[in-house]
């Protein structure tokens, strides 16, 4: 949620060496001197020439982003490169740098570059609270399905999906697994995202719906605390476990777990309910973790205090003016 958006233009098919100088000849002020040559397109620019036919048309994935073909207002057919990991940010002005410098008619020609939308998004805290009690409706809903309990098996922010309004949507059912009416666990190929998997799970290979009560739990505790998806592996997600659990027991402050961009705008009540569910949530054993149908009960009260508090400041609002 909220990815650094940098784009990178590059030919994508090969002109004769005429057309080729035309198309380098575009220039910007506000691209680098070490750029100079380079085109800096804006993002209108570059939405324009990847829904060129209407539809986006993706020509393959990769680590670090998404390239897809575009043509621009000339008729010339390019690829654009999407950086959308901001841990890719150095490598991207490298290679900017490295390719706006050389020329050959075997090497892809870079025509130019856009540097918008770089600055994240925040979540207020009413949109965070939504989002962990759709999701725990969506995850009780799975859990109490007619022919059993389905395990979602890969609960993660970025399996989230959230719309234009940002109501949030659980996505990627890949991995799910249905534990029949009468059975309580299954023992199963271990499969899942690293930082998000139920320790017990991975240790032993027994699947039950305690295992996404787990991922669930990590989820809560990335929105509280801001805690960024991509550093998420296991030595960060025990960080953070830790941490919760000493602010819950009260031996560390609240703002050591709060997440400092929502600036002190949030229902501390609620934020410390939702930290106690979470940090039980995440307990190393099974046993010891609720059920979703009171993960659900205590985000949904969450929610219900957020709507209160909305209703209250438009309220005043509307008495001011």
């Amino acid at each position: 949620m909220g990815l650094m958006l940098v784009i990178m233009l590059v030919k994508y098919v090969t002109r004769n060496r005429q057309h080729e100088n035309k198309s380098v000849h575009f220039h910007s002020k506000e691209t680098p001197t070490a750029w100079a040559g380079l085109y800096s397109f804006s993002k209108a620019e570059i939405e324009q020439a990847i829904n060129f036919s209407g539809e986006r048309r993706c020509l393959g994935r990769g680590s670090a982003g998404e390239v897809y073909k575009g043509i621009l207002p000339s008729g010339q057919a390019v690829a654009i490169k999407q950086i959308s990991n901001r841990n890719n940010s150095d490598s991207f002005t490298r290679e900017v740098e490295g390719l706006s410098r050389i020329r050959h008619p075997n090497l892809v020609c870079l025509f130019g570059c856009c540097t918008e939308d770089g600055k994240d998004s925040v979540l207020t805290w009413e949109k965070r609270v939504k989002i962990l009690r759709d999701c725990a409706l969506a995850i009780r809903f799975l859990h109490h399905y007619i022919d059993g309990c389905i395990v979602h098996r890969d609960i993660k922010l970025t399996n989230i999906l959230l719309t234009e309004n940002l109501e949030p949507k659980l996505s990627d059912f890949g991995l799910a697994k249905v534990l029949g009416m009468e059975e309580s666990k299954v023992f199963t190929d271990v499969r899942g995202t690293i930082g998000y998997m139920d320790p017990e799970y991975m240790s032993n290979a027994k699947l039950t719906c305690a295992s996404d009560i787990y991922s669930f739990g990590i989820v809560a505790l990335q929105l509280l605390s801001g805690q960024k998806v991509i550093e998420l592996d296991l030595e960060a997600r025990d960080q953070l476990t830790r941490k919760a659990k000493d602010v819950s027991m009260a031996r560390r402050p609240l703002t050591d777990i709060e997440d400092p961009r929502l600036n002190g705008n949030l229902n501390t009540v609620d934020f410390e309910s939702i930290l106690q569910i979470a940090v039980l949530c995440v307990a190393k054993s099974s046993k010891g973790r609720p059920t979703i149908d009171v993960v659900f009960s205590e985000m949904d009260k969450a929610w219900q205090n957020t709507l209160a508090d909305m209703v209250r400041s438009l309220t005043g609002q509307m008495a001011l003016k």
